[in-house]
């Protein structure tokens, strides 16, 4: 799963050796502010293929929230 995510960063922060974690968040990624979040949201519902809920998107403060996320969608 982080692999995946990984990439999706990777891509959009054009960025070859990013590194995430679960603690992983905003003000530690160069370039990540509200408009890159919501290109983040998109890149990924795409990528894994649903829609996050507005209730979602409110949680999350950091990469595993994102990961987490994701993981219940795709169960």
């Amino acid at each position: 799963m982080y692999s995946r995510v990984r990439n999706i960063f990777a891509d959009l922060f054009l960025v070859d050796d990013i590194t995430l974690d679960d603690s992983t968040a905003a003000d530690q990624v160069e370039g990540w502010d509200s408009l890159t979040h919501i290109n983040l949201i998109i890149a990924v519902e795409s990528a894994f293929g649903f829609k996050f809920d507005l209730g979602e998107l409110e949680k999350f403060k950091a990469v595993g929230d994102l990961v987490d996320a994701i993981e219940r969608h795709l169960q």
